[in-house]
């Protein structure tokens, strides 16, 4: 009985783990990613790759909702967290020569680099959707998204 007493603690504090760190934990094999891998990762699969407009100003809302209250205060807690990006966005590969575009935007985003029509833009959603909220204000269209900010 108490191995699986160990063993239902184990399960517990790794479940509290997650939730705590926005799946910051490469669920293959444990491994943790980086800051900087989970700033790429969003910018990747948020963004249509092709637009370095685009990768900073999905950068920019990334490093917004770091800052922002209500949201986890580290890049991996921000993007794991559940239904706020794309599926799959820390564990899938990234196979495309794009991967040096993304790197590069990504470490202008750790130098401080931030979209200068994004300041306090924490949302944005796939380019061309529309929604029947009268809370949103969009702010700027680009790599295939739509910024908006919520009132």
């Amino acid at each position: 009985m108490p191995v699986r007493i160990r063993s239902l603690s184990l399960l517990a504090v790794m479940a509290l783990c997650l939730a705590l760190s926005g799946c910051a934990l490469f669920p293959h094999f444990g491994r943790h990613l980086s800051e900087r891998e989970c700033l790429m990762r969003a910018m990747y699969f948020e963004s249509n790759r092709s637009s370095p407009e685009g990768l900073l100003a999905v950068g920019t809302v990334v490093m917004n909702r770091v800052g922002a209250p209500g949201y986890p205060r580290s890049i991996c807690g921000v993007v794991g967290q559940p239904g706020q990006f794309a599926s799959g966005v820390l564990d899938q590969p990234m196979r495309e020569r794009s991967i040096g575009l993304v790197a590069q935007v990504a470490d202008r985003v750790l130098r401080g680099a931030r979209h200068p029509a994004l300041a306090y833009t924490t949302h944005f959603h796939t380019a061309g959707l529309t929604f029947p909220y009268t809370n949103m204000h969009y702010v700027l269209v680009a790599g295939g998204n739509a910024f908006y900010e919520k009132y």
